[in-house]
């Protein structure tokens, strides 16, 4: 039975019955989190009973936090990437944009919404196909907030196709492309040499593809030479090493033929062989490349660019010894023909043989044998009549070549250049001095002349020049009057004078 607490008003007991029941809904009542009253006690006796015992108290106001736009979105970004960490979309991409960082920028969206998304360049590279615009795709990712605009975004980190597989994608996108620019043309394919003497081939040295290969060749030709490079044929670094051996073999050029092979497996096992740089590497190679990938069945991009395609690495042995097994099979068939005969001539001769004496026998030989030996000495005639003749041209060729070598004698030479060169010298010193004395001839004839014109002769026969007082020649008296100092040049020596009188 139920009793009031102690020093409770005595209240009839249905009454606190009842305050306890409200009591108790109204603490139940309230949301999680959140009282908006305290019960407190029982009301003090003196209090009013109008409130069933309770004393409520007005709940405090919260006190009000203010955001930054950075803080908020930044609570936002972490509340988000938080609860979407690990995230799988599936949808239609449309406005894809590649930026020069090598990051890839696409709206990923369906029938109703749409969500940006950004592929960043490390998780492009690995991508096995080409995204682009109305491709659906499946991505994995987390959701996140880019600060900067405020806006909600997948990073992702993963995203295959939806319908085909993404090696399948790949391998068709890159088919199409390379066919485009012409690396798929039978005329750019150049043709397998027929006798090959050695042939490089590119594959696992620890494969049951280089035995097989090796055994075939040694029984279709046994000396044909093989260089192996050694390459990883599966793997994200196949595609390299391969293009690597093409690129080794091109450069030493010390095989006539290139062969990459590797046995069988599925799309993921052959990706190394459809990708885009071990085509450009067959492509730019200088030498025939066979292209031997998988099983029959299997066909790649590197079987679609090399030069020639063979079913199987097996099948690559047969058809690079074609045309030697051929002709060893056509000598053995020769060989064969070739001792059938000569069994069947022996047999004639014994026949013929058999039927003839022994002295008609010797008789024939002997015959036989006098011919030979005219045959001979007439052969020896010839030889030394043309050894003979022969000596005699080439004796005649050497005293014609002694001659020549004697009239391109330095020595001789020599000789003749240094009678020339004192014949000019004797010849430059006569024109010298005949040139010299024409020069003083005419020098005397001038000076002559000179000495005939000029003024200074006319006063040696006695003549005088009278100049003024101002340096004026005077020709006439009447320029000099009385008093006048006048300069007198004579042949040799001035005289200065007065006019004391003048005549005219």
């Amino acid at each position: 039975m139920f009793q009031p607490p102690a020093g409770a008003p005595c209240l009839a007991f249905e009454t606190w019955v009842l305050c306890l029941a409200v009591k108790t809904a109204l603490v139940f009542a309230s949301p999680p989190g959140r009282v908006d009253f305290f019960l407190v006690g029982l009301p003090d006796p003196e209090k009013e009973q109008s409130q069933l015992g309770f004393l409520f108290q007005e709940p405090k106001p919260a006190a009000r936090r203010i955001w930054s736009v950075s803080q908020l979105v930044g609570e936002i970004r972490s509340h988000i990437e938080r609860e979407y960490a690990d995230v799988w979309v599936e949808g239609e991409i449309s406005n894809l944009r590649s930026a020069p960082s090598g990051h890839l920028y696409f709206t990923l969206k369906d029938g109703e919404s749409q969500l940006p998304v950004v592929l960043f360049r490390r998780q492009s590279q690995l991508l096995r196909f080409r995204p682009g615009d109305g491709l659906q795709v499946l991505l994995r990712g987390k959701v996140s907030v880019y600060e900067q605009r405020g806006q909600m975004q997948v990073i992702a980190e993963f995203m295959e196709p939806l319908g085909a597989g993404s090696l399948q994608l790949a391998f068709e996108q890159l088919k199409e492309r390379l066919r485009l620019e012409g690396l798929f043309a039978p005329e750019r394919k150049q043709p397998m040499p027929a006798f090959p003497r050695c042939v490089g081939i590119v594959t696992s040295p620890s494969g049951a593809v280089i035995r097989d290969f090796l055994n075939i060749v040694g029984r279709r030709h046994a000396a044909l030479h093989i260089l192996l490079y050694p390459a990883v044929v599966q793997g994200d670094s196949a595609a390299a090493e391969v293009a690597a051996g093409i690129a080794y073999f091109n450069t030493t050029r010390s095989a006539d033929i290139v062969v990459i092979a590797r046995g069988g497996g599925s799309l993921e096992d052959l990706a190394p062989f459809n990708s885009e740089l071990l085509a450009r590497a067959i492509a730019a190679s200088d030498l025939p490349v066979v292209s031997a990938i998988g099983h029959e069945t299997d066909f790649s991009i590197a079987d679609l660019v090399a030069d020639l395609r063979a079913p199987t690495p097996s099948a690559a042995a047969e058809l690079i010894t074609e045309a030697q097994h051929k002709v060893a099979e056509r000598i053995e068939r020769l060989q064969r023909g070739l001792e059938r005969a000569s069994r069947y001539k022996l047999m004639q001769a014994s026949e013929r043989l058999a039927r003839l004496s022994i002295d008609t026998s010797l008789a024939r030989l002997r015959n036989v044998f006098g011919r030979r030996q005219q045959k001979i000495d007439e052969l020896c005639f010839r030889l030394e009549a043309s050894w003979r003749g022969l000596s005699l041209l080439r004796y005649d060729r050497l005293n014609h070549a002694r001659n020549r070598l004697l009239q391109h004698d330095a020595t001789r030479q020599m000789l003749v250049l240094r009678e020339r060169l004192l014949s000019l010298q004797a010849r430059l010193a006569r024109g010298q001095h005949l040139h010299t004395a024409n020069c003083a001839a005419r020098c005397r004839a001038l000076d002559g002349r000179l000495q005939s014109l000029s003024p200074l002769a006319v006063l040696n026969r006695g003549y005088a020049l009278v100049f003024a007082e101002n340096g004026a020649l005077l020709k006439n008296a009447d320029q000099a009057v009385e008093g006048d100092l006048l300069k007198t040049r004579l042949a040799s020596g001035t005289l200065q004078s007065r006019v004391t009188e003048q005549k005219s």
